[in-house]
């Protein structure tokens, strides 16, 4: 799939017809313009342009996968749901022990394919996350139990701890887990795969 090219008399009206073929409105639309040419006296005029929107990228990622799982020839079941622009993509397969990999590792892989794959589609940055058989709702419950507990001794001990590294969804679901604690705060510290959170005592934070 690319990104589809509309041609119109103007821009306004290629847009006001691109977002009435897709049934989204206007504001909804990303579009580049590829060529704009001005008629004579406003007659003649043409415009071209790549457009598209949410649902584009919710087909592209959804085809891409239903794709890589026929060409591994293993069942699968893909949703996606657009989030605010953030793309959640649910996998129902039944050998989910192979996708998941050691740790999640084969699935965080699996994730930074398709998330270098479609923002090079679409030319931006696309945030996405893959979940296969409620494997990350269930290691999110996991690390921010873990996470809580730590919390309770940093602000017992009153000496700061550092997690073990993990992915950037992972540490963002204990930052929000974590945000309401009274005299505890989290940053994120490292680089590449050893980026690590950090729990710190702040005596000063009330809830």
């Amino acid at each position: 799939m690319t990104v589809k090219v509309y041609t119109g008399k103007n821009l306004e009206e290629l847009l006001n017809s691109v977002a009435a073929e897709k049934g989204v409105s206007v504001e909804e639309l990303t579009y580049t313009v590829k060529e704009e040419k001005s008629g004579f006296l406003g007659i003649g005029g043409r415009v071209e342009a790549e457009v598209y929107c949410g649902k584009d990228i919710e087909a592209f990622l959804k085809s891409y996968l239903e794709q890589f799982f026929t060409n591994i020839e293993m069942d699968a079941e893909v949703t996606v749901t657009d989030d605010k622009g953030f793309y959640r993509i649910n996998v129902d397969a039944q050998n989910n022990a192979v996708l998941i990999g050691k740790n999640g590792r084969a699935l965080q892989s699996l994730n930074t394919i398709i998330k270098a794959a479609v923002s090079s589609e679409f030319k931006k940055r696309v945030g996405v996350l893959i979940d296969i058989n409620g494997y990350k709702q269930e290691k999110y419950k996991k690390v921010c139990s873990l996470a809580m507990r730590v919390a309770k001794d940093v602000r017992r001990t009153k000496t700061d701890a550092i997690l073990d590294p993990m992915p950037a969804d992972e540490r963002k679901a204990i930052h929000n887990h974590l945000a309401g604690m009274e005299s505890i705060t989290t940053v994120s510290e490292g680089e590449g795969n050893q980026r690590r959170l950090k729990i710190l005592y702040t005596p000063d934070k009330s809830k």
